[in-house]
């Protein structure tokens, strides 16, 4: 297995970390960010810029890319790698979130789940080994064991019997596994109940996996229900593997997950809100679509060094997305990501130097400037 994960170094004033992950394309310096690839395409961006603004990994999506364009497609193309000229490291779900997030068109049995597709109507099966018979083809350096993620609020006794069967199912993708330059990581459900995250580390842990992911958060919880999850949770977890909070990634999110000892994230948000007109400034988020910046010269954000923040304005930016120009959508994007890639840079460097509350109080001192206006 071409799959490593080194401790370097831990903040003693929290449970902050700093890491570094090997896999067979490259090496990932943690705590880190994981752009989201959903349709083996960080939306409006090309490779050589994510790689211009230092993404380690990207995160592609198994139920997508199943149905479109396929996983023997893409095996074909000799894996995703290839297939999207992306040389470093890729994680892919297994399927799961987005397979349960469909409700009315999907039926859970023990044997795996029926539904139809989002965009046609036709019938599909997936199980622990159809998903990762999939991810196998795809070809990710990290994949995701076959889990349910129940939704918030549900009962204690529906996350019970959930949990009981994402661990079969965790048994179900480990014997699955062919791909020895894969890398299985087991996910850790439970919902908001204590007894049963710890539950569920005790049976990953003993089914051992090289990593292990937090799911069924960030799905309808109170955010502190997130964090008092998250503090409960993460100190039962190996501490020489990583850790990994899936689909949670605010700035704010980052930031307590990583004072929580998380070392991995990903999130659509960033790309997201950019097609929507938003980005995050050292300041805060602002809706650079409105009126407000009509006539403001300065950059989307002074204290930001990306090409986008060195080269045009508020205004310029806010005229490309009222006319609906693609530019604009690559420029927002392009800021939001590099906001989170050197936010994870400097939560590193703090980590290193043993300042990290320090440089959580500076950043939301300057973060909440233009909420507290």
């Amino acid at each position: 297995m071409s799959f490593s994960f080194k401790l370097i170094t831990k903040d003693s004033d929290s449970n902050a970390r700093r890491g570094k992950i090997k896999t067979q394309h490259g090496e990932i310096h943690t705590p880190i960010f994981m752009p989201v690839g959903t349709q083996a395409t960080v939306k409006a961006m090309t490779p050589r810029e994510l790689k211009e603004i230092g993404v380690e990994i990207i995160l592609g999506n198994t139920y997508h890319l199943y149905l479109r364009p396929g996983h023997k497609l893409i095996e074909e193309a000799k894996g995703l790698h290839k297939f999207m000229n992306w040389e470093k490291p890729i994680l892919t779900d297994s399927g799961g979130f987005q397979v349960f997030s469909l409700s009315d068109l999907r039926e859970i049995k023990e044997e795996g789940v029926y539904f139809q597709s989002h965009i046609d109507g036709s019938k599909h099966f997936i199980s622990p080994e159809k998903s990762v018979e999939i991810q196998n083809a795809l070809g990710a350096d990290i994949v995701m064991a076959f889990d349910e993620c129940p939704p918030e609020p549900t009962n204690y006794d529906y996350v019970s019997n959930s949990l009981d069967r994402t661990i079969r199912w965790a048994l179900r993708s480990k014997e699955a596994m062919e791909n020895v330059d894969q890398s299985l990581f087991g996910i850790i459900q439970g919902g908001i109940f204590k007894d049963l995250r710890e539950k569920s580390v005790k049976e990953m842990v003993q089914i051992n996996f090289p990593g292990y992911a937090i799911g069924g958060l960030s799905v309808g919880e109170a955010k502190k229900d997130m964090l008092d999850t998250l503090e409960f949770t993460v100190p039962l977890m190996p501490e020489d593997k990583p850790r990994y909070l899936m689909g949670v990634g605010t700035p704010e999110d980052l930031i307590e997950g990583v004072l929580r000892g998380i070392d991995m994230f990903d999130c659509v948000m960033p790309t997201r809100i950019a097609r929507h007109g938003s980005i995050y400034t050292s300041e805060g988020r602002i809706t650079i679509r409105n009126a407000t910046y009509k006539d403001d010269f300065d950059p989307p954000d002074k204290d930001c060094n990306c090409y986008v923040c060195q080269n045009y304005s508020r205004a310029y930016v806010r005229h490309l997305l009222k006319r609906k120009e693609i530019l604009g959508v690559r420029l927002t994007t392009y800021h939001n990501l590099y906001f989170f890639i050197n936010l994870m840079k400097k939560i590193r460097d703090s980590i290193e130097d043993n300042s990290f509350l320090t440089f959580r109080e500076n950043f939301y001192k300057k973060y909440n400037k233009i909420n507290a206006k």
